[in-house]
């Protein structure tokens, strides 16, 4: 299969996913210390956790994140990691683990938690699936260096939450398992490279809130999307120089 015939199905199946993301992204999107939403705006309960977040109910049936963008986004990663990687192996743990960051980021950027429900096993999958995709030929990773990845990172955040509570939330820690381990498959400088990545994009984005007097310097913000959107620059650069 030629590259660009790889990433177009990548791509349907990213538009596949993304598009029961939404109802997942309004459930998880709960304020810290709250339980996940059961209930519409309106009242109603919710059934399911996948597909579309609309109730049948409610006078205006839509509620959430709208699916459009959550499709065109999951379709554009998911693309972008089958260009990258071509036909290898390990292109199958990137497509799996992408439409959970995809929603990750979404909940985030909405309620600055990021779900203990996911954040976890994210790590979790992308370790095992990894450990598989190392039993594969033509696969242009290491496995060792994906467990020491996000070992470190791991530990990295911790004691940068530890220094900083305010500034850094354990959601951030138990997400970073999970991103230095599909960053270290590619190695170190791959692990250094979306790290940097990462805070190279929130450090931009506080500013800009600053410049534009939304917030100050002690203003929190979400990090977690500035995580992701570094292990992926880092992932796409890693599986290209692989």
């Amino acid at each position: 299969m030629s590259t660009s015939s790889l990433a177009v199905a990548a791509a349907l199946w990213g538009a596949a996913a993304g598009a029961f993301l939404p109802r997942a992204a309004y459930r998880f999107s709960a304020p810290s210390g709250e339980p996940w939403h059961q209930r519409c705006p309106g009242g109603h309960a919710i059934e399911g956790w996948l597909g579309r977040a609309s109730c049948p109910e409610c006078e205006k049936a839509g509620y959430g994140p709208r699916t459009t963008p959550l499709v065109i986004a999951t379709a554009l990663v998911c693309a972008a990691l089958a260009a990258a990687t071509g036909t290898r192996p390990e292109l199958g743990v990137w497509l799996l683990l992408a439409p959970v960051g995809v929603l990750l980021t979404v909940v985030d950027f909405r309620v600055r938690r990021l779900p203990d429900p996911l954040t976890l096993p994210f790590a979790g999958a992308a370790l095992a699936l990894l450990g598989l995709t190392a039993l594969v030929p033509e696969h242009a990773g290491q496995w060792t260096t994906a467990l020491l990845g996000s070992l470190a990172l791991g530990g990295g955040y911790f004691a940068l939450f530890l220094i900083n509570p305010a500034g850094m939330g354990f959601g951030d820690v138990k997400l970073a398992l999970g991103t230095g381990a599909v960053l270290g498959w590619y190695g170190w400088p791959t692990v250094m490279l979306g790290t940097f990545a990462g805070f190279l994009l929130g450090a931009l984005y506080g500013g800009a809130l600053v410049v534009a007097r939304r917030a100050d310097r002690k203003t929190a913000i979400a990090f977690g999307p500035f995580l992701i959107t570094g292990a992926f620059l880092g992932l796409l650069a890693g599986a290209l120089t692989a």
